[in-house]
């Protein structure tokens, strides 16, 4: 889990949603957003649109130097940036010179070392030169003061001022009318390789963006996910290897006995539900690719790539029957209304989003995202006052909703992402599950693991690693509304949470509550705030960290603050995006320095656990033991505390 100093895994493509209630950025991870929780897999879909268009993965990009290509061209293709509305596009600079085969993170820890903090990173392939985009004018004018003349690597770095990036859809729109008006002609060959797949039927179409191995033997699609793992493990070898050089004795030993990976990769476990497992899903409305108006479904493409369409969900495979059937009455509600599709293009419009949860309690919430523009209030009031009707009264009454929400979005004004208020329309506040036989309340905005049946095995897994006893302290980081935690609240002497989103944390102190649990103890707020004062007043002996992190993995302090903390002895790391969390593998691996206080870890035992099936992405679990140098004051090789 899910939001690292890495190239963080965002929402750009289709269906993708952060670990949140909304869709995230493409942050850094000491951007606050960074916090929030995602739901990894291809069943959701965000709102990529032009105030969010910093939130592309600089991976995502076309390999098109910005600020460069757009010379000349007319000014509504950057329409979006606004005096009112915040773009980081607006505080971009370039980077020139760097040196050769720099990466990412390269590039973020050289600015953080000198006191910058980015908000967004792009690198062009192999190019000698990048984008960084900064949260204000001021931040922007710091860095360009301060790095450029800076030497690094022997290359003296310059900076400048760089273009915003051009709205796509007006971009691709531009050029459509370009060729028809006589101009260049459009390839006849597609982009992107897809030949003759926009042929096919829309049902088949976004099956392929939101659910790509929907058509590969779920046997296969285990044994490609565990390759993926094994090859991160062989990753994590080399770079141990190369940061923390009186580790390589063991790490050859690991090497030949477990295929180049740093650790033994056990069996991946398998989802006990292959299909309709999500319990959360995020819809997007706009108009439909077959050109129906007010659809309700996910995006067939993405907004970079010039397209909005919308495709519905029912043909779907992940998204269970009673999700897919509000979705369907929503938009029968919607299209008898006289409000309009927000359009990401010109910010008119009102109907955004709407998130479905259901739980196997049989109690199903819906949040809808709607923007009021101008409306007056009295307006609004009718409005949330028929949609309740709709469905308590009306046509939408059959679905079963529980806990309806309202939801007012409108134009961003600043970098912050803070959860946005939910107006109560009808039935309860919130919803519950049931998981490895406790119960949990979860809020609207609360992150809650998508897959709930595959969520027991893996927290069943984590469990089994911890090696747990009455007298252990559990330190459960971004804990979500507590699942991990009070899983294993009855085996410890005292777990205690910790966890960003307040109604991630009521909920947590709610649900330990309604479990009979009083060893348990939650706080609310950054992690790289908390976690080194909750984990210096720890006393006990035996204290196991375990880590769910969102997927860009956690802030560099808490990483250095587990260092330092010699009486932390081990740590389960669950990861929803391994590579993206690949610094923080490093840095817990990496030799003592200045920086870096405290006995390195090492990996001792991998694997992968399938919560999201017919996608690439599944979660990993790494366990991590701290290596006792004294252990063998003869032996040049290190040993672990178990040893």
């Amino acid at each position: 889990m899910a939001e690292a100093a890495v190239d963080t895994a965002t929402s750009s493509d289709p269906s993708v949603p952060m670990k949140g209630p909304d869709p995230g950025l493409t942050l850094e991870q000491n951007q606050p957003v960074s916090e929030g929780k995602g739901d990894e897999d291809e069943g959701s879909n965000p709102q990529t649109e032009p105030e969010l268009m910093l939130e592309q993965n600089q991976e995502d990009q076309p390999p098109v130097a910005e600020g460069k290509a757009e010379e000349g061209s007319n000014s509504s293709v950057y329409r979006y940036i606004k005096e009112d509305l915040f773009t980081s596009e607006i505080f971009k600079v370039e980077i020139q010179n760097l040196p050769k085969y720099i990466g990412f993170n390269d590039l973020k820890k050289f600015l953080n070392k000198h006191g910058l903090n980015p908000h967004k990173i792009k690198l062009i392939g192999r190019q000698t030169f990048a984008f960084v985009t900064f949260k204000n004018k001021e931040e922007r004018d710091r860095a360009m003061k301060l790095v450029h003349g800076m030497q690094w690597k022997g290359k003296v770095l310059s900076v400048r001022l760089a273009k915003p990036k051009a709205d796509p859809i007006i971009r691709k729109r531009k050029q459509d009318e370009g060729a028809a008006d006589g101009g260049q002609p459009v390839s006849k060959r597609p982009a992107d390789g897809q030949d003759a797949e926009d042929d096919e039927p829309l049902s088949v179409q976004i099956a392929n963006a939101v659910t790509p191995l929907w058509k590969v033997p779920y046997e296969e699609q285990l044994s490609r996910k565990e390759r993926e793992v094994e090859a991160v493990l062989q990753t994590l070898a080399r770079e141990i290897g190369n940061n923390n050089k009186a580790m390589l004795p063991w790490l050859f030993v690991q090497k030949e006995k477990n295929k180049n990976m740093c650790c033994p990769l056990e069996a991946i476990r398998a989802s006990p539900l292959q299909t309709e497992y999500r319990n959360k899903c995020e819809f997007v409305i706009g108009m439909g690719a077959d050109g129906e108006d007010k659809t309700v479904g996910f995006r067939l493409g993405k907004y970079k790539g010039g397209s909005c369409a919308v495709v519905s969900p029912s043909d779907t495979i992940h998204i269970p029957n009673a999700a897919k059937r509000v979705v369907q009455a929503f938009q029968q509600y919607i299209r008898t209304t006289p409000y309009a599709v927000y359009s990401p293009e010109t910010y008119e419009g009102h109907w955004r989003q709407l998130t479905v949860r259901t739980s196997r309690t049989d109690q199903i919430m819906a949040m809808v995202f709607f923007n009021p523009q101008k409306l007056p209030e009295e307006e609004i009031k009718s409005l949330k006052a028929t949609l309740r009707q709709y469905f308590t009264d009306g046509e939408g009454k059959e679905n079963g909703i529980t806990s309806l929400h309202f939801v007012r979005i409108g134009q961003r004004t600043s970098a912050g992402t803070e959860d946005l208020p939910c107006e109560l329309v009808a039935g309860d506040e919130w919803i519950h599950e049931e998981l490895l036989g406790l119960k949990f309340r979860i809020s609207p905005h609360s992150f809650f693991q998508t897959n709930t049946l595959a969520a027991e095995v893996l927290y069943s897994a984590v469990g089994e690693w911890a090696q747990l006893d009455h007298e252990s302290t559990v330190l459960d980081v971004c804990c979500g509304t507590g699942t991990i935690g009070i899983s294993l609240a009855k085996r410890v002497k005292k777990v205690i949470g910790i966890e960003l989103c307040q109604e991630a944390v009521e909920d947590a102190k709610v649900n330990a509550g309604a479990n009979g649990l009083t060893n348990i103890e939650f706080h609310c707020g950054k992690a790289e705030d908390i976690f080194p004062t909750v984990l210096n007043a720890v006393v006990s002996p035996n204290v196991t960290a375990i880590v769910d992190p969102p997927r860009a993995g956690l802030h560099s302090k808490v990483i250095l603050a587990i260092r330092r903390a010699e009486h932390l002895k081990r740590l389960v790391y669950v990861a929803c995006n391994a590579k993206a969390a690949m610094n923080n593998f490093v840095d817990l691996c990496r030799a003592p320095s200045n920086r870096v206080r405290g006995n390195p870890f090492r990996p001792i035992r991998a694997m992968a656990v399938d919560l999201f099936p017919q996608t690439m992405h599944c979660e990993t679990i790494l366990l991590f033991e701290r290596v006792d140098y004294s252990a063998n004051a003869n032996s040049t090789e290190p040993q672990t505390t178990e040893n």
